[in-house]
């Protein structure tokens, strides 16, 4: 590529940093300036997220319905144990009769010590109650799956129509980074678009360190990676329980630790130990978050350090050492991580490959690990230094879209913004990529062998050809190829594209073409 004011620049700037074209939009004039203005004018509460609750109604409102699926339970095991009396003293004539109510009434006690309902409903069928579930159960699994379908559908809103498709992108890229499953249980389920609202968004264009402690006290990720369950083997909470049951210990959690040095920070094979992990989850004892009803300790879901569980003493990590008292020992090395060259490295290998290509060039990573280093974990200069690249605008479309990634640049490209007939969340689940459900504090690949399997492709098309029966004949093809594809439409999809003998599958076929599945 000679100059990014061409056509086949402009397509980068639209697909690779943004989400695609959209219909009755031009293409920039000046790809590399457009991308770098859209840091100056990026909303991170836009309207799409302005009616949705935040985790404080969440937390609020998930444990008001939890004590009602608990008093509903208590009171169906108590029911069933006096119909197993009134058995008893009946039924003597009929034994059978008294063993199966007895057999209802330990059931129902069982439900009643849960007092919550499992993990998300996989399939997202959740209008008929379950077996033997009652209606304050139904209640709650409803709320959960709504909620979340909610926060789907904001997600997807802003990004058919944000204004700043760049960084939606970062916004996108940084949730990943950062992931979390819905599938842990009704918690993560209620709290993820909460989570990406608050402790992401705000956050994109900052510094790498204060998204970091905002992920890492978020409600959503202390559940998900059970960190208020953490307990100093030696804080004031472990003794007096040791001395109230010498036979039971409260144990020391390193879910939340181990993620942070892997994933978030230093990342695989940099160097740290187990014993470092260790050493970090001790640190990190205390940190929790305000459950139930709040009352003294506070708003549900916030933040709360609780000194009782905190392990005393000075605490050794790669080699150096943290004496601070209390909260500031973790927030101490939460620092030093986010300051780690290892660090640099590790995020910008990731955005070297989700922007550049599965395998990037070590001289692009490294071009972006000292931009951060040098600015201080400030993440700006980081995409400033993406956006100047030479490698970020071959114009060989190296990156196959992901699900996600292919759905929302359809829509975009069909002027598509009506959410509530798409039902994002269903669909993505059946294109392969569920919204906040990697099933792994990993995320999702970001490499073509994950998403490119010929059954994974059969869906898109599919939902392409259900796409395209939907807009009928009102679009144009060649128009809908020249916006999808501007300057990038191959002779073979213009070619097939122009002998498809309807409309309909015109279209279909420009969003399956191998041209538009890259970026």
């Amino acid at each position: 590529m000679n100059t990014t004011s061409d056509a086949k620049g402009a397509a980068i700037a639209l697909n690779r940093f943004g989400l695609g074209a959209r219909a009755g939009e031009a293409p920039p004039g000046d790809p590399k300036g457009s991308l770098l203005a859209q840091l100056d004018r990026y909303d991170p509460r836009p309207a799409a997220w302005a009616d949705q609750p935040d985790s404080a109604t969440l937390m609020t409102n998930l444990a008001a319905q939890q004590k009602a699926v608990k008093e509903a339970n208590a009171a169906n095991a108590a029911n069933a144990a006096n119909a197993g009396k009134a058995a008893n003293a009946n039924g003597a004539a009929d034994p059978g009769n008294a063993a199966k109510a007895a057999g209802h009434a330990g059931n129902a006690a069982k439900d009643a010590r849960a007092g919550k309902p499992g993990k998300m409903d996989k399939t997202d069928k959740a209008e008929k109650a379950g077996p033997g579930e009652s209606e304050a159960q139904k209640t709650l699994r409803m709320t959960i799956r709504d909620t979340y379908w909610g926060a789907v559908d904001a997600r997807v809103a802003s990004a058919l129509v944000t204004p700043t498709p760049f960084v939606e992108r970062l916004v996108h890229f940084w949730a990943n980074h950062f992931a979390l499953s819905t599938d842990k249980g009704p918690a993560v389920g209620l709290l993820a678009g909460a989570f990406e609202a608050e402790a992401i968004r705000p956050h994109v264009l900052g510094r790498f360190e204060d998204m970091l402690v905002a992920v890492e006290r978020h409600p959503a990720m202390q559940i998900f990676l059970d960190q208020p369950h953490s307990v100093g083997p030696d804080s004031k909470a472990a003794l007096r329980a040791e001395q109230r049951n010498p036979n039971v210990r409260r144990g020391l959690n390193e879910n939340l630790a181990r993620e942070i040095m892997e994933l978030h920070t230093l990342g695989a094979r940099s160097g740290y130990t187990q014993a470092d992990v260790t050493e970090f989850a001790r640190a990190l004892t205390g940190w929790s978050i305000v459950e139930g009803q709040g009352g003294r300790d506070g708003t549900p879901g916030s933040f709360i350090f609780r000194p009782a569980l905190h392990e005393p003493g000075t605490r050794t990590i790669l080699g150096r050492r943290y004496g601070q008292p209390g909260e500031e020992q973790a927030r101490a090395v939460l620092a030093d991580l986010a300051a780690s060259p290892a660090t640099a490295r590790h995020l910008a290998g990731k955005l070297a490959r989700h922007f550049i290509a599965d395998n990037p060039p070590p001289e692009a990573t490294e071009r972006l690990a000292q931009a951060y280093l040098r600015g201080g974990g400030e993440l700006a200069p980081v995409y400033r230094a993406l956006v100047e690249l030479p490698q970020a605008w071959s114009p060989a479309p190296a990156k196959f879209k992901t699900p996600w990634e292919w759905l929302i640049s359809s829509l975009r490209g069909l002027g598509r913004d009506d959410v509530d007939k798409l039902r994002p969340a269903p669909t993505l689940a059946q294109l392969g990529q569920p919204v906040w459900r990697p099933g792994s504090p990993a995320g999702y690949d970001d490499v073509a062998a994950s998403w490119a399997a010929p059954d994974a492709l059969v869906r898109r098309v599919e939902f392409a050809q259900r796409l395209a029966a939907r807009q009928g004949d009102r679009v144009d093809p060649g128009a809908l190829g020249r916006t999808l594809l501007a300057g990038t439409l191959s002779p073979a999809t213009a070619s097939a594209v122009g002998r498809a003998e309807s409309v309909q599958t015109a279209v279909a076929l420009l969003l399956v073409a191998p041209d538009f599945q890259r970026r």
